[in-house]
């Protein structure tokens, strides 16, 4: 849910209006860990108080089935 809110979203959202923005009341503790999981993975980055999706996995699969070594 979280996911397709940043995903979906037409503006990067700042981390407290995503936050409102979601369909069911999530605990603002549980969105700090899965923002924090999504950080962790890969998936988003914040910056400048905006939170960004980054994750693409066509772009992951074409470089993992090259001979380039990914780090």
């Amino acid at each position: 849910m979280v996911e397709d809110a940043i995903r979906e979203a037409k503006e990067y959202p700042s981390k407290r209006q995503l936050w409102l923005s979601l369909k069911k009341q999530v605990m603002y503790q549980t969105f700090n860990v899965i923002i924090e999981y999504l950080e962790e993975s890969g998936k988003i980055v914040q910056k400048d108080g905006r939170i960004i999706w980054i994750w693409n996995p066509e772009l992951v699969k074409k470089y993992s089935n090259s001979s380039l070594v990914l780090k």
